[in-house]
């Protein structure tokens, strides 16, 4: 069995069904929330965008501090989210296809600061961040419906669209 292969398949799978929900994104909505506990809509989206980069950023790394660096610019047009999404996704690909067996095997973690938030050897931690994306475009589909916006597919039919 091919790891690597079906990593791509499962990314490539996720990149296309997201991309369905990034090309109906309300614009003019970035700072809804359905809860004052709950991420704007800006917010989310933009994660959901990013998230893609993770395989490629866990194969090329050890770690990632989130308390380090800058703050993603919040992305607000359906254009700009499936702009970055294909950025990075294409960048994780390419980690993906340049990458071997062994490469899943060392460990990986999630810090801020000094602080291991979590650890995973790399093939969990592409699998996390595969599950991610599932999580939180769960979420998006929320915040969709919330707003009376028809929602996409994602592993079969939902009430707005009956085909598989």
């Amino acid at each position: 069995m091919d790891t690597l292969q079906q990593l791509r398949n499962e990314l490539e799978h996720e990149y296309h069904t997201t991309q369905n929900f990034f090309r109906i994104y309300p614009e003019g909505k970035n700072d809804y929330a359905p809860h004052e506990k709950s991420m704007k809509l800006g917010h989310l989206a933009t994660h959901i965008a990013e998230i893609f980069s993770w395989p490629g950023v866990m194969l090329e790394t050890n770690d990632l501090d989130i308390g380090a660096g800058e703050r993603p610019q919040i992305l607000s047009t359906p254009d700009e989210l499936l702009t970055k999404m294909r950025e990075h996704y294409d960048k994780s690909i390419a980690a993906l296809n340049k990458a071997s067996e062994e490469d899943l095997n060392p460990d990986w973690a999630l810090k801020y600061g000094d602080n291991v938030l979590a650890s995973w050897n790399k093939y969990d931690a592409i699998r996390h961040s595969l599950n991610q994306v599932t999580h939180h475009r769960a979420q998006l589909g929320v915040y969709y419906r919330l707003n009376d916006i028809e929602l996409p597919k994602s592993y079969g039919p939902t009430a707005d669209l009956q085909s598989f």
